[in-house]
C-alpha cells in the first residue's frame, strides 16, 4: 500500500522567499560526480522523499515539509529505528529541471546519533544532508555552481589513509630468500688515532676505508655492486679532553668545525657528556643475486667434496671443489662443483652468503681496523656435523650473472652487471690467525690439502684437512678434531 503524507503549510501558494527544504552536500563523491547534472547539489530544492524498499511499504513525503529540516530528521530517525533505511530523494532546480538520488539513511557521526544523513548507494563516499533555506537563496546557489566548483577545487586537499598489505605472502613468494632481503651492509667505525681511543680519524678517512674495502672485495673476485653509503650516528659517553673540546660548542661557527669529525659531544639535561660517533654504513648487493644450493647427504658419504676459505675482506668462499665425474660426492650431486668451475673460469669467487639461512657475511669494522666476520673453523665444524648427521646443507651463494640462476632452475631478484674493478685470480687462499683480528694470505702447494697455521707464536700448529673439511690441530701431545671451511 502506498501512502501520501502532505505536510501542513502556512500558505497554499508560497512566495519565492518562503522557506524550503534544500540539499546540503556534506561529502563529495570519489569522482566529484556531485557536480554533474544527475547528482544532487547544494541548493537543490527537495520535492519528495520516498522511504521503503518495496511498493507495498513505500511511504511518500512531499513538499512542503512540516517543521522543515527538524521534521525531516525525525522522519529519518523513525525510519532508521524501523530498519527502513532505503530512500529516494527527488529535487528540483529552477522551475523545470529535476534530479533524484537513491540512498540509505545513516547516523551523522559528526553531530551525534540523533542526526541522520543520506549516503549514496552507488558511491558510499557521497553524503548529503538537509538545510532550511529560502527559495531565492536556493536559486542563487544553483546559479553559482561554476563559481562554487572553482572554490571547491582550491579547498580540496588530498587525504592520506591506510591499506592492508599481504606482507607474509609477498615475503614468501617474491624474495629469493623467503623473509630475508638481499640488501647487505657493513658498518665501519672511525679508526682511533691514539691508544686510549680519545681521538678518532675524521669522516673522510672512514669513507676512504669503506671505498678501499669495496674496491678490494671486487678486485678479489667477490661479485658485489655498490648500492649506497650513509653516515650512522652512534651514542656513547665521553669525558676528558674530548668532552671539553666539543661539548661547549655554542654557536654556528663552532658547529661548522664539526662537519668532518667522527666524534663530537653534547651535554644532556643531567650534565652527562654524550658523544656521537659518526660511523659509515656501506650498502651493497650481489651482482647476480643470491642462489640457494641444497646439498643432500648419503650414508656412504665420507667427504663433502669442497673446502672453504675467507678473504681479507671477511667473505667466506668455496676455495676448492672436486668433480668426480660420477656424482659420488655431495659437491658434484648438488651442482656446487659446476658452479665453482664457472666461477674460476670467469675469475670470480664463489662467495657463501648464508648457511642454513644464517648470514655469514662480514658486518662491522672496529675502531682498531679489525674485521668482524665469521670464523672458518666454526663453519667447518658445522659442515662436518652436517656430514656426520646426514642433515642436508642449505647454502646460499652470490652469483655474478643472473643467467646462471635461470640455467640452474632458480630465480634471483637482482640485475646482473659486471664488477667495476677487474678481478684478480682467485687462486689466492687465506689463512686465519686464531688469536688475532687479521687474516694473512698464503699460497698452498698445488695438489696439496695441507697448510701451516700459526698460533699465538709460542707453538707451531699443523693443519690437516681433507676435501670434506675435517681438520686436526696438533700441539705436541694435544689433539683437537674440528672442521675446516
Amino acid at each position: 500500500m502506498t501512502m501520501d503524507r502532505m505536510s501542513e503549510s502556512s500558505s497554499d501558494s508560497p512566495s519565492r522567499d518562503s522557506r524550503v527544504l534544500s540539499i546540503e552536500c556534506l561529502k563529495g563523491s570519489s569522482k566529484a560526480d556531485e557536480w554533474t547534472g544527475d547528482m544532487l547539489q547544494t541548493g537543490d530544492i527537495v520535492e519528495e522523499l520516498r522511504i521503503g524498499g518495496s511498493t507495498n511499504s513505500l511511504i511518500r513525503f512531499k513538499s512542503p515539509f512540516k517543521n522543515g529540516r527538524t521534521g525531516v530528521n525525525k522522519i529519518l530517525q523513525d525510519s532508521y529505528k524501523k530498519k527502513e533505511t532505503s530512500i529516494l530523494v527527488l529535487v528540483r532546480r529552477g522551475s523545470d529541471e529535476f534530479a533524484e538520488l537513491q540512498a540509505c539513511i545513516v547516523p551523522n557521526d559528526s553531530y551525534g546519533k540523533k542526526q541522520y544523513v543520506l549516503r549514496s548507494i552507488s558511491d558510499p563516499n557521497y553524503v548529503v544532508g538537509f538545510l532550511d533555506r529560502t527559495e531565492t537563496e536556493c536559486f542563487h546557489l544553483q546559479a553559482s555552481r561554476s563559481t562554487r566548483m572553482v572554490n571547491e577545487l582550491s579547498k580540496t586537499r588530498l587525504q592520506d589513509g591506510y591499506v592492508s598489505y599481504p606482507w607474509e605472502r609477498r615475503m614468501q613468494e617474491l624474495l629469493s630468500v623467503p623473509n630475508s632481503s638481499s640488501f647487505f651492509s657493513i658498518l665501519l667505525l672511525p679508526k682511533a688515532s691514539d691508544r686510549v681511543a680519545s681521538r678518532y680519524n675524521d669522516v673522510e678517512d672512514t669513507l676512504a676505508r669503506a671505498n678501499a674495502w669495496l674496491n678490494a672485495a671486487q678486485a678479489t673476485g667477490v661479485p658485489i655492486l655498490f648500492m649506497n653509503i650513509q653516515t650512522e650516528s652512534l651514542l656513547t659517553k665521553i669525558s676528558g679532553e674530548t668532552a671539553s673540546s666539543t661539548v661547549n660548542a655554542g654557536s654556528l661557527s663552532d658547529l661548522s668545525n664539526l662537519a668532518n669529525v667522527s666524534l663530537y659531544g653534547f651535554e644532556d639535561y643531567h650534565g652527562v657528556d654524550i658523544g656521537v660517533v659518526r660511523a659509515i654504513r656501506l650498502w651493497y648487493a650481489p651482482t647476480g643475486g643470491e642462489f640457494s644450493i641444497e646439498i643432500k647427504l648419503k650414508e656412504d658419504d665420507t667427504k663433502l667434496g669442497f673446502a672453504i676459505s675467507r678473504t681479507e675482506e671477511g667473505f667466506i668462499f668455496i676455495s676448492s671443489a672436486i668433480d668426480d665425474g660420477q656424482e659420488n660426492l655431495p659437491a658434484t650431486r648438488s651442482g656446487l662443483s659446476n658452479l665453482y668451475k664457472a666461477a674460476t673460469d670467469t675469475s670470480r669467487l664463489l662467495v657463501v652468503s648464508r648457511l642454513s639461512n644464517q648470514r655469514v657475511l662480514p658486518w662491522m669494522v672496529s675502531s682498531t681496523g679489525a674485521m668482524r666476520c665469521y670464523d672458518t673453523v666454526s663453519l667447518s665444524q658445522k659442515l662436518s656435523l652436517h656430514r656426520h648427521t646426514k642433515v642436508p646443507i642449505l647454502m646460499h651463494v652470490f652469483l655474478w650473472d643472473r643467467a646462471l640462476a635461470s640455467s640452474s632452475g632458480g630465480s634471483t631478484k637482482s640485475k646482473a652487471l659486471s664488477p667495476s674493478v677487474l678481478p684478480l685470480p682467485p687462486e689466492i687462499q687465506l689463512a686465519h690467525h686464531p688469536n688475532e683480528n687479521q687474516i694473512q694470505p698464503f699460497s698452498p702447494h698445488e695438489g696439496s690439502d695441507q697448510g701451516d697455521f700459526i698460533s699465538d707464536g709460542s707453538q707451531p700448529m699443523q693443519l690437516e684437512r681433507d676435501t670434506a673439511g675435517d681438520v686436526s690441530f696438533r700441539f705436541h701431545d694435544f689433539s683437537l678434531s674440528g672442521k675446516w671451511v
